[in-house]
C-alpha cells in the first residue's frame, strides 16, 4: 500500500511561485518542476531530462518549453520533447511525465495520480477565498520536517490550545467542554462550544469584548489532507448554538493544505479568511502576523515529534479521548490507499 493518496489534489504553491523561471519541489517522493508558458499556463513536469536524468529545473524556459541545461533537449507543457540540439529524429519514448495542475483560490493545485481520474469537484470547496464578504490572507508556506498526517492530528485536536498557544488562541477553559465527532462520506468534523467563559488574548484584540465570550471551535477534514478550523466568538448569550446572533461577533477560518514531500517532511500552505474589518489593511497585517506566528508554534511540536519518532519507531503509545477527530480521520485515509492498492499501482515515470 502505497504512503501516499495519489488520486487527490495537492497544492503545488502560490500562483506567485510559479513563474517562468523554473521552480524545483518535491511532493509524493516525485521531483517535479513548476513553471509557467508565455501565456500563463502553469505546467508541471517530472524533474529529470530523459537523457541523462538532469533536472529540468535546473535548465531554463524557452518560449512555451522547458530546456535541459546539460544538452538542450526541449520538452512541451505535455512533458514531450520537441527538440534534441543537433538532430532531427526524436525518438518516440522521449518524454518526461506531465501532472494535471489547474489554478484556484491563488494556488497551482497539482494531481500526481492516473491523470484519466483527476476530477476537479475533489478540490475543496473554499468559497470565502473569492466571496465578497471575506477577506483572504495568502501567507507564505511553511516547511515542516514531519510526515503530513501529524499535521491532520494537530489541525483536528484543538486542546492543545489550552498549552502550546495559551497566548493567543487558547485557554485554561478549553477542557472544561467536551468534543462532538461525526462523519460526513469521507469528510470528518469536529466542534466544541466553550460558554461563558473569557475570549482567548488574540481574539479579545480582534473584537474588544468587554466581557466573557460563546466561542464555537469546529474544525472539518477532506481528505487527504485539508482542513478548515473555523473560530467564530460572541457576546455571551447570543454566541451557542441555541443562541440569537449578537451584534459584536466576528468570524475566521484557518484553511490549511500540506502536501506531502517526503514520508518525513511536508509543504504546509495555508491561508485565512475573515468576515470582519475586512477592508481594514493594518488589521489584515495584524491577523497574518500573528496568525502565521500561532501556526510556527504548532510547527515547532510537529518536528519535534517526529525527530522523536524517527529516533524511536517501535516506542508504544497511548489514545487519549481527544484523539477521536484524528483517528478517524486517519481511518479514512488508509481506507483510500487501500482501495487505490486494488486498483493499480501508482503512476511511473513516463519514460519508464
Amino acid at each position: 500500500m502505497s504512503t501516499f493518496v495519489n488520486n487527490a489534489w495537492y497544492v503545488a504553491g502560490w500562483d506567485r511561485e510559479v513563474t517562468e523561471t523554473p521552480r524545483a519541489r518535491m511532493f509524493l517522493n516525485q521531483p517535479v518542476v513548476l513553471f509557467r508558458t508565455p501565456d500563463g499556463k502553469p505546467v508541471a513536469l517530472e524533474d529529470r531530462c530523459c537523457h541523462r536524468h538532469y533536472p529540468l529545473s535546473k535548465g531554463k524556459c524557452v518560449g512555451d518549453t522547458i530546456q535541459c541545461g546539460y544538452h538542450g533537449l526541449r520538452f512541451d507543457a505535455d512533458g514531450k520533447c520537441v527538440e534534441i540540439p543537433g538532430q532531427d529524429m526524436i525518438p518516440k519514448n522521449a518524454r518526461v511525465r506531465s501532472y494535471p495542475t489547474v489554478e484556484k483560490y491563488g494556488w497551482v493545485w497539482i494531481w500526481m495520480g492516473d491523470p484519466a481520474l483527476a476530477d476537479l469537484s475533489l478540490i475543496p470547496n473554499w468559497w470565502w477565498c473569492e466571496h465578497k464578504d471575506w477577506a483572504f490572507i495568502k501567507p507564505d508556506l511553511l516547511y515542516i520536517n514531519c510526515n503530513y498526517e501529524l499535521v491532520t492530528d494537530n489541525l483536528l485536536d484543538v486542546t492543545h490550545l489550552a498549552y502550546v498557544h495559551l497566548t493567543s488562541i487558547g485557554t485554561s477553559a478549553i477542557t472544561d467542554f467536551p468534543i462532538n465527532t461525526s462523519r460526513d462520506g469521507d469528510k470528518v468534523r469536529m466542534t466544541r462550544w466553550v460558554i461563558d467563559r473569557p475570549a482567548p488574548p488574540m481574539y479579545q484584540k480582534f473584537g474588544q469584548f468587554p466581557g466573557n465570550a460563546d466561542r464555537c471551535q469546529m474544525v472539518e477534514f477532506v481528505p487527504p489532507a485539508f482542513c478548515v478550523n473555523f473560530a467564530q466568538v460572541a457576546d455571551t448569550g447570543t454566541g451557542a448554538p441555541e443562541g440569537q446572533s449578537g451584534t459584536r461577533r466576528i468570524e475566521i477560518m484557518a484553511l490549511s493544505a500540506p502536501t506531502p514531500e517526503t514520508e518525513t517532511s511536508t509543504h504546509y500552505f495555508f491561508g485565512f479568511v475573515r468576515n470582519f474589518g475586512i477592508h481594514d489593511d493594518e488589521l489584515h497585517k495584524m491577523v497574518q502576523t500573528n496568525f502565521t506566528n500561532v501556526f510556527k508554534e504548532d510547527v515547532d511540536v510537529l518536528n519535534s515529534q517526529q525527530q522523536r519518532m524517527t529516533q524511536m519507531p517501535n516506542a508504544p503509545e497511548i489514545d487519549i479521548k481527544v484523539d477521536g477527530p484524528p483517528n478517524l480521520a486517519r481511518l479514512v485515509v488508509k481506507r483510500m490507499k487501500a482501495a487505490e492498492a486494488q486498483t493499480k499501482a501508482p503512476i511511473e515515470s513516463a519514460a519508464e
